[in-house]
């Protein structure tokens, strides 16, 4: 079946006003992504705008017609670039600004004598140029690089900037050598292309920012709201996972932390002065921990640490060296108030008198209790930790 350009033309128009139409309306959903999805609904509805725009362009006089859609185009592409740079924080304005002089210029000069010539090879170079930047945008964004969608939308990208590159570098050649039939084909390719771009590429990205603010509720719904460690639930389901996955090839030890006093900090420095040595501790565990450790808040003042490849020894240390840094720390941190904050630790093991998680937290509570007991500020081991520590 045979269908025309013009028609492909108003397909793409209608394509792009819809995606923009939805784009426009789910950023009331992702208030974090509001700007940038208003930003790239702004570019769909200019390209729909420059392409409609396409199908009057000989009803103005000389070239200006081809001129006025072409930056409208290019105008929208770049407005699609700096919504999806601005996924990252980038900024194009400045360079997007300079691009469209560029082209406005060559219009000017070379659009009167030579108007073929540039609408069909010329004008592609910016185009190229544009999704061949929002291509690698989206591939160097670090804070997207675990989503599936991400993959999907560098393709339709890179794909849409090479081709527009080969229209512009190589058409020129093939149309020399071959004759005019060969642009009317590339151009019935371009605008096949420009169905599919105009399709995939808002849908996937839109795709892009549902996953993305799925992934952070995710995180939210596991991480503890004032230290932004794990919350008791994340420890379990992720030191299970470890256990599961790891224990038979190497030692896994727990220590188990109780803020000594705790209560009497509050009741005499206030609320507020307390949640800052929870997060103060927090981060003191966090940087003595290491990244490998499954480091959470448990409850109000008791944390635990997951030390996957520690034995006993190296549990001990790192359990030693957080109560050291924490005690030494806290003076200084919590706005000049002398005062003192300790942490009791209790260490356990896994193995056969502790095969699980919810055994090896047992067992490093049960150290911690008699910790606490000797009068806090101190490490006491589960006895099959000291029995490995001796070992």
């Amino acid at each position: 079946m045979h269908v025309d350009l013009l028609t492909i033309y108003f397909l793409i128009v209608g394509t792009l006003l819809a995606s923009s139409g939805m784009t426009l309306w789910e950023h009331r959903a992702h208030p974090r992504r509001s700007k940038e999805l208003k930003i790239l609904a702004a570019g769909y509805a200019t390209l729909a705008i420059g392409c409609a725009a396409v199908t009057f362009r000989h009803e103005l006089p000389g070239a200006t017609g081809s001129a006025l859609s072409n930056l409208v185009i290019v105008t929208g592409y770049l407005l699609v670039l700096q919504g999806v740079a601005s996924l990252s924080g980038g900024e194009y304005r400045g360079r997007s600004v300079a691009m469209l002089i560029v082209l406005a210029l060559t219009w000017a000069v070379a659009g009167a004598r030579w108007e073929d010539s540039v609408w069909y090879y010329a004008s592609a170079i910016p185009i190229a140029l544009a999704s061949g930047a929002t291509s690698v945008e989206l591939w160097k964004s670090d804070g997207m690089k675990s989503l599936p969608s991400r993959h999907i939308a560098v393709w339709v990208t890179g794909i849409h900037a090479l081709l527009y590159a080969a229209r512009a570098c190589i058409l020129p050649l093939l149309a020399a050598r071959y004759g005019r039939d060969v642009v009317s084909i590339a151009s019935s390719v371009t605008m096949y292309e420009g169905v599919l771009y105009s399709v995939v590429l808002p849908m996937t990205l839109l795709r892009l920012v549902r996953e993305e603010t799925h992934g952070e509720l995710l995180r939210d719904s596991q991480t503890d709201y004032l230290t932004r460690l794990g919350n008791r639930r994340w420890f379990f389901e992720e030191g299970t996972r470890v256990i599961r996955d790891e224990a038979s090839r190497r030692p896994i030890s727990l220590l188990a932390f109780d803020l000594d006093l705790f209560k009497t900090i509050n009741d005499r420095y206030g609320h507020k002065t307390g949640d800052e040595v929870l997060k103060a501790f927090g981060a003191i565990a966090r940087r003595v921990a290491g990244p490998d450790a499954i480091l959470a808040r448990i409850g109000g003042e008791e944390f635990a640490a997951l030390l996957p490849n520690q034995g006993a020894l190296g549990a001990k240390d790192v359990g030693e060296t957080i109560a050291k840094r924490f005690a030494e720390a806290i003076p200084h941190l919590i706005d000049g108030v002398a005062m003192e904050a300790t942490v009791s630790v209790g260490l356990a093991q896994l193995g056969v008198e502790a095969p699980t998680l919810g055994d090896l937290l047992a067992a490093a509570d049960t150290a911690l209790y008699n910790a606490k007991s000797l009068g806090g500020n101190r490490l006491v081991l589960a006895p099959q930790a000291a029995r490995s520590e001796v070992a």
